[in-house]
């Protein structure tokens, strides 16, 4: 069974988010925290709290071995922008758009991936 969590509106462009989420994809539970624990980017702090959200939803929901979790699905969607003008010269003016984001964090067990590849087989 696939567990999510999802941080909608997160306000940070999804181009500087989807490089986070690239490196966590395939990973264990636990090596994708570990990863980004020590990830100096703004958007590695808003993906760990989704994986963390992810995690706590799967204890709740009784799956075991919670570190040992694989994520199976980590994306990043655009969401709505603010849009500003800037004034620029001779009366012009000069488009600023505040990008927001959508994280999605998908985990499931090892052996639930396993039960789904030989139901396919």
């Amino acid at each position: 069974m696939e567990f999510r969590a999802v941080y909608r509106y997160a306000r940070i462009a999804p181009t500087k988010v989807h490089q986070v989420v690239n490196l966590i994809r395939g990973k264990t539970a636990q090596e994708g925290l570990n990863t980004l624990r020590y990830l100096p980017h703004r958007g590695a702090r808003m993906v760990e709290k989704t994986l963390k959200s992810a995690i706590g939803n799967a204890e709740d929901r009784g799956a075991r071995n919670a570190e040992s979790l694989i994520i199976v699905e980590a994306k990043v969607d655009g969401g709505p922008m603010f849009k500003r003008i800037q004034p620029h010269a001779r009366g012009m003016g000069f488009l600023i758009k505040k990008k927001f984001s959508h994280i999605t964090v998908a985990v499931e067990s090892p052996e639930a991936l396993v039960a789904g590849a030989e139901s396919e087989a």
